[in-house]
Protein backbone atom coordinates (compact mmCIF):
# COMPACT_ATOMS: atom_id res chain seq x y z
CA UNK A 1 0.00 0.00 0.00
CA UNK A 2 1.21 3.28 -0.97
CA UNK A 3 1.76 6.22 1.48
CA UNK A 4 2.25 10.08 1.28
CA UNK A 5 5.28 11.11 2.61
CA UNK A 6 6.74 14.16 4.25
CA UNK A 7 10.57 14.41 4.03
CA UNK A 8 11.76 16.66 7.28
CA UNK A 9 14.81 17.93 9.36
CA UNK A 10 14.34 17.12 12.71
CA UNK A 11 16.92 18.17 15.32
CA UNK A 12 17.27 14.46 16.55
CA UNK A 13 15.02 11.71 16.61
CA UNK A 14 12.77 12.57 20.00
CA UNK A 15 11.96 15.89 17.78
CA UNK A 16 10.63 13.82 15.17
CA UNK A 17 8.79 11.29 16.96
CA UNK A 18 6.72 14.12 18.63
CA UNK A 19 5.39 14.29 14.74
CA UNK A 20 3.89 11.40 15.38
CA UNK A 21 -0.02 12.80 15.60
CA UNK A 22 -0.09 15.12 14.15
CA UNK A 23 2.37 15.24 11.01
CA UNK A 24 5.33 17.15 10.20
CA UNK A 25 3.22 20.64 9.51
CA UNK A 26 4.76 23.76 8.92
CA UNK A 27 6.85 23.79 12.00
CA UNK A 28 9.25 21.63 10.16
CA UNK A 29 11.15 22.40 6.88
CA UNK A 30 9.58 19.48 4.27
CA UNK A 31 9.06 18.28 0.90
CA UNK A 32 5.83 15.75 0.51
CA UNK A 33 5.37 13.24 -2.06
CA UNK A 34 2.37 11.17 -2.51
CA UNK A 35 1.63 7.60 -2.83
CA UNK A 36 5.09 6.25 -2.62
CA UNK A 37 5.88 3.14 -0.26
CA UNK A 38 8.56 5.38 2.45
CA UNK A 39 10.71 2.78 3.40
CA UNK A 40 11.17 1.41 0.02
CA UNK A 41 12.32 4.81 -1.71
CA UNK A 42 15.00 5.88 1.01
CA UNK A 43 16.28 1.80 0.67
CA UNK A 44 16.64 2.80 -3.40
CA UNK A 45 17.91 5.74 -2.58
CA UNK A 46 20.43 4.62 -0.58
CA UNK A 47 21.60 1.82 -2.80
CA UNK A 48 21.92 4.25 -5.60
CA UNK A 49 24.20 6.39 -3.23
CA UNK A 50 26.91 3.59 -2.14
CA UNK A 51 26.73 2.32 -6.07
CA UNK A 52 25.40 4.86 -8.57
CA UNK A 53 24.02 3.30 -11.50
CA UNK A 54 20.69 4.02 -13.94
CA UNK A 55 20.19 0.34 -13.88
CA UNK A 56 17.17 -0.90 -11.34
CA UNK A 57 18.22 -3.38 -9.02
CA UNK A 58 16.25 -6.13 -8.89
CA UNK A 59 13.91 -7.01 -6.06
CA UNK A 60 15.46 -9.55 -4.51
CA UNK A 61 18.65 -6.82 -3.77
CA UNK A 62 16.20 -4.24 -2.95
CA UNK A 63 15.35 -6.78 0.05
CA UNK A 64 18.27 -7.63 1.21
CA UNK A 65 19.93 -3.92 1.46
CA UNK A 66 19.38 -2.51 5.25
CA UNK A 67 15.61 -0.79 5.73
CA UNK A 68 15.76 2.26 7.56
CA UNK A 69 15.27 2.56 11.37
CA UNK A 70 12.27 3.28 12.67
CA UNK A 71 11.86 6.32 15.08
CA UNK A 72 9.15 4.86 16.78
CA UNK A 73 7.82 1.60 16.66
CA UNK A 74 4.75 1.41 13.98
CA UNK A 75 0.84 1.42 15.56
CA UNK A 76 -1.79 -0.48 13.70
CA UNK A 77 -3.12 3.59 12.63
CA UNK A 78 -0.43 3.59 9.89
CA UNK A 79 1.72 6.32 10.48
CA UNK A 80 5.32 5.41 9.93
CA UNK A 81 8.60 7.66 10.52
CA UNK A 82 11.78 6.80 9.78
CA UNK A 83 15.32 8.13 10.04
CA UNK A 84 17.10 8.17 7.05
CA UNK A 85 20.56 7.21 7.33
CA UNK A 86 23.14 9.97 7.47
CA UNK A 87 24.85 8.67 4.71
CA UNK A 88 22.08 9.17 2.44
CA UNK A 89 21.80 12.82 3.53
CA UNK A 90 25.60 13.37 2.71
CA UNK A 91 25.66 11.47 -0.60
CA UNK A 92 22.17 13.41 -0.95
CA UNK A 93 23.63 16.73 0.28
CA UNK A 94 26.84 16.38 -2.17
CA UNK A 95 25.06 15.05 -5.13
CA UNK A 96 25.28 16.90 -8.64
CA UNK A 97 22.53 17.84 -10.56
CA UNK A 98 23.41 14.72 -13.07
CA UNK A 99 23.56 12.25 -10.20
CA UNK A 100 19.79 13.41 -8.90
CA UNK A 101 18.48 13.34 -12.45
CA UNK A 102 20.02 9.45 -13.26
CA UNK A 103 19.08 8.70 -9.85
CA UNK A 104 15.12 9.89 -10.28
CA UNK A 105 15.07 8.28 -13.65
CA UNK A 106 15.78 5.01 -12.22
CA UNK A 107 13.38 5.56 -9.39
CA UNK A 108 10.37 6.79 -11.77
CA UNK A 109 11.13 3.44 -13.83
CA UNK A 110 11.38 1.10 -11.28
CA UNK A 111 7.73 2.60 -9.69
CA UNK A 112 6.39 2.80 -13.40
CA UNK A 113 7.46 -1.15 -13.01
CA UNK A 114 5.67 -1.95 -9.76
CA UNK A 115 2.70 0.49 -10.00
CA UNK A 116 2.07 0.77 -13.65
CA UNK A 117 -0.26 3.98 -13.89
CA UNK A 118 -0.80 4.07 -10.01
CA UNK A 119 2.15 5.06 -9.53
CA UNK A 120 2.39 9.22 -7.95
CA UNK A 121 1.71 12.27 -9.85
CA UNK A 122 4.27 14.36 -8.21
CA UNK A 123 7.13 15.17 -10.23
CA UNK A 124 10.18 13.01 -9.25
CA UNK A 125 12.90 14.57 -9.75
CA UNK A 126 11.42 17.82 -8.17
CA UNK A 127 10.88 16.09 -5.22
CA UNK A 128 14.25 14.45 -4.92
CA UNK A 129 16.10 17.94 -5.76
CA UNK A 130 13.92 19.16 -2.80
CA UNK A 131 14.95 16.27 -0.32
CA UNK A 132 18.63 17.19 -1.39
CA UNK A 133 18.47 20.48 -0.43
CA UNK A 134 16.99 19.12 2.74
CA UNK A 135 19.89 16.64 3.25
CA UNK A 136 22.43 19.77 2.50
CA UNK A 137 20.64 21.77 5.44
CA UNK A 138 21.22 18.91 7.84
CA UNK A 139 24.68 18.70 6.69
CA UNK A 140 24.79 23.10 7.79
CA UNK A 141 22.82 22.85 10.66
CA UNK A 142 22.98 19.46 12.09
CA UNK A 143 20.02 17.16 13.65
CA UNK A 144 18.74 14.70 10.92
CA UNK A 145 16.28 13.76 7.83
CA UNK A 146 13.45 11.54 8.31
CA UNK A 147 10.11 10.52 6.76
CA UNK A 148 6.78 10.80 8.13
CA UNK A 149 4.14 8.79 6.23
CA UNK A 150 0.45 7.80 6.51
Amino acid sequence: MAHDIVFFLASDEETAAATYLGAPGRAFESVTCHFIEPDSVIVEWDMYSAAPSAEIPPPDQLNRWPWPNEVIEPENDGVEIFALPPRLARALARASSAELAELADRWTTRLRTADGDNMTDDGLLAVLQEVARLAASVLSTGGGLYSWSF
